[in-house]
Parts: C-alpha cells; structure tokens; sequence
C-alpha cells in the first residue's frame, strides 16, 4: 500500500502540472509515513506551540500521517536568488502549490476511502495563530517526525530534494510502517559547522545563527503578497532558501 500511495502522490503531481492553467513544475515528490502515536508529536506543544494540535485531535483512530514533499524545479529556484522582493515565478509556485496541495489531499481521502480507510486533510498554509505567528498544524515538524528530513539553519526542512518546495500532510486510520528518520544532520552548518550560507541570504536579517525575529521576517512576506495580489494570497519571501548547497539536495550526503 506504501508504494500505491507514492505511486498515486507522482502521478497526480505529473497530471497536474501537465495542466494548461498551471505555470510551475515540480521535480518528482518525496513522500514519508509516521506512526500518528509518535511521542515526538506531542513535544510540538512546546517545540512549536502550546496549541499545536495532535493527529487525534483531527481523526479519533489515527494511525498514521502521510507527508510529502513537492520540491520546485531549478529555474524557479535560480529565479528567485535575485532582489530583495520574491520572484513572481516563485509567488505563482508558492499558490499554485498550495492550490495542488489541497486537489492532492482530497484525492488521497477518496482513494483511501475507497479502500474503507478514514482520512482527513489538512490546509498546505495559514495553520498558525496570527497574533504569535506559531503554527497548529507545522507540516515541517510534522514531515521531521515521519523522517523526510532535517531541520537547516534556516528552519526549513531539508530533505533529500532540498529544501526548495512545499510540504503536505494528511492523516488516515490505514496502518503504515513508519518510515525511519535519518540518522545524521542533512544541514552543513549542523553537521560539519560549515556553510552558513542562509543567513547572509536573508534579506531582513531575521534569522540569526541562534535566533530568529518571525515578525520582521512575516512582514516582508506581507509585502510580497501586496506585491502580488492580483495573482492571489503569496506570502512569501524564500531568499533564505535559494542560491544554497541545500537548495536542491541534500548536501551532506553529495
């Protein structure tokens, strides 16, 4: 069932982009599964929020969450390294991903459904408290539990695709084997005390080496996203994932 579900995640990616509507491309999908009873998810409470919710919060049988990574392909990667505002071709990647996220989740649900198994979705973004800017539902921390990846310098996740790309989840009383997080740090920083690359990227100085201001960095993805309303919501920035070693790959192990 593992390799139906990953299967069913590639194909629907290959379809989708093969839309006439759709401008972004994606490079194949990375896909993990955590057990939905991990002690680790109840550490989210302190780690990230007080209010970060549990897998049985969301289904009472949760068994497993299923979470995947939809990483960008390398020109819209290169596109966005330069200037201070994001690219537009990563603004339309950013709400094109999430749009595909949600078509995503829905399919797996009937799919799965169709075997009798329940699942429930959950949103690609806008999970987190808009006072605290701490999220309910972090599909990063949830992706490290189910061992996708590792967290870089720059918080994000760093995977074996990079850490350029968008994550999803999605939780399902189907049973699976979890999938065994990796066993070394895939951020060059963390691993060898090199690189540091991402925070002379950052283009508001919010990320520090041993801090991060969420608020000064929040604000320059709200101008992005009046920048580039009329596209839709994008609030985002991404400088601090391009033009890295872990933009596209996973460094430590090149």
């Amino acid at each position: 069932m593992k390799r139906k579900i990953k299967q069913l995640i590639k194909d629907f990616v290959e379809r989708y982009q093969a839309r006439r509507d759709i401008r972004t491309t994606w490079r194949e999908p990375a896909v993990a599964f955590a057990d939905a009873e991990d002690q680790l998810f109840a550490g989210l409470k302190e780690a990230v929020s007080p209010s970060h919710y549990l897998p049985g919060d969301f289904l009472k049988d949760a068994a497993t969450v299923i979470t995947y990574f939809l990483p960008f392909t390398e020109q819209i990667v290169q596109d966005n390294i330069i200037g201070r505002g994001s690219a537009e071709t990563w603004a339309i990647a950013y709400i094109e991903t999430n749009r595909l996220i949600g078509e995503l989740n829905c399919y797996l649900q009937q799919e799965l459904e169709k075997e009798a198994y329940h699942t429930v979705t959950i949103p690609a973004t806008h999970n987190f408290d808009q006072d605290s800017l701490r999220s309910d539902w972090s599909h990063r921390h949830v992706a490290y539990i189910a061992g996708l990846g590792n967290f870089g310098l720059n918080n994000m996740l760093i995977t074996e695709h990079g850490c350029c790309g968008r994550l999803g989840s999605l939780i399902t009383d189907l049973r699976f084997e979890p999938t065994p997080r990796p066993d070394r740090e895939y951020c060059l920083y963390k691993e060898k005390g090199v690189c540091r690359k991402c925070l002379a990227r950052c283009v508001t100085t919010a990320l520090k080496t041993d801090s991060f201001d969420r608020r000064r960095c929040y604000a320059l993805c709200l101008e992005n996203a009046d920048h580039y309303r009329d596209l839709g919501l994008a609030d985002v920035c991404g400088k601090c994932l391009v033009n890295l070693p872990c933009s596209l790959r996973n460094p430590v192990k090149v």
